[in-house]
């Protein structure tokens, strides 16, 4: 008996989907908007608005009362040869140096030592990082009376070994000094926090295979603790860079004006006037509002270099 062959039935002609009606889809979420959108007109409102403005505002001549005058680029060419913003600049580097790596280095150390504590770890996380949580005037007026000259502590320890008294909020580089070790006292502790978290990612077997080599405690740290602490290193690196080169508060309060000086004026000779402080004198005390919104980006221009040259230095040493 003949077989008959089996006819394949045709495949079934594909369905396209109806293509979504994209005003229908956006409108179908518009809870989901609304529940974010606080956050979105906040950033515009004070985020946003106020840098665009900012930016217009430097090409103008205003004195924050009257009609502003168009000034065009005449205000950056003045703080392109305006000696006192350089010397501000020079402040806020020298500052910033003296503060930045003796804090890096403390707060590894800190972080190392935090790691191999067996007891009262949480304990030992809270009181190092309570300086951070401290409010910046109170510590500044706090470290105004440590570094006074006729009773400040700092005086009455060099007294006693034998050494001369410090005018240490008098001179330029005893301000210098006084400003850094406030900044680094201040964080310390919170980039301690950080380091900790990244020895803790760590893995345990790294430290083990060093051991069974015959790799001290030095050779470990700079073999395997300093390469897998890196992007971590990066991280603290560049945020001390931000924070460090926007200092205001620290200098301003530390730095009490007297009846002479301007609350932003730096102290004497100007020693502790920071680029921040800079910008607030010429707004608010020169009521030059357009140069000061110039000064702003020049700071910000600044620090965007200063963090992309840090970023190359520890990313070469990493290719290294």
């Amino acid at each position: 008996m003949a077989t008959v062959p089996l006819v394949e039935k045709p495949p079934a002609p594909a369905v396209e989907p109806p293509s979504p009606n994209p005003k229908k889809s956006i409108l179908s979420y518009w809870r989901l908007y609304a529940a974010i959108s606080p956050f979105y007109l906040l950033f515009l409102a004070f985020g946003l608005i106020p840098v665009g403005f900012s930016l217009y505002l430097s090409f103008h001549r205003w004195d924050g009362l009257g009609s502003m005058e168009y000034a065009g680029l005449s205000q950056y060419k003045y703080l392109l040869t305006d000696t006192d913003f350089w010397s501000s600049i020079g402040n806020t580097i020298i500052i910033w140096a003296l503060a930045t790596f003796p804090m890096i280095f403390l707060a590894m150390v800190t972080a190392v030592m935090l790691n191999s504590a067996v007891r009262f770890k949480k304990i030992y996380r809270f009181a190092y990082f309570l300086p951070n949580v401290t409010s910046v005037v109170a510590v500044a007026i706090i470290f105004g009376s440590v570094f006074s000259t006729n009773f400040g502590l700092v005086n009455a320890l060099l007294q006693a070994v034998g050494l001369d008294q410090v005018a240490w909020l008098n001179t330029p580089w005893g301000i210098k000094v006084a400003i850094a070790t406030l900044m680094t006292w201040q964080w310390t502790g919170y980039n301690a926090i950080i380091f900790l978290a990244g020895l803790q990612t760590i893995p345990g077997e790294l430290y083990e295979a060093a051991r069974v080599d015959g790799a001290g405690p030095v050779q470990t740290f700079f073999r395997i603790t300093l390469p897998m602490m890196r992007p971590v290193l990066l991280f603290v690196l560049v945020i001390s860079t931000v924070t460090g080169l926007q200092s205001f508060s620290e200098p301003q309060v530390l730095l009490q004006t007297t009846a002479n000086e301007s609350t932003f004026s730096g102290g004497p000779d100007h020693a502790g006037r920071t680029m921040v402080l800079y910008f607030f004198q010429q707004t608010f005390d020169n009521n030059d509002f357009g140069y000061g919104a110039a000064v702003a980006w020049g700071i910000f221009l600044v620090v965007v270099i200063f963090s992309i040259i840090n970023w190359r230095l520890v990313q070469r040493r990493g290719e290294d």
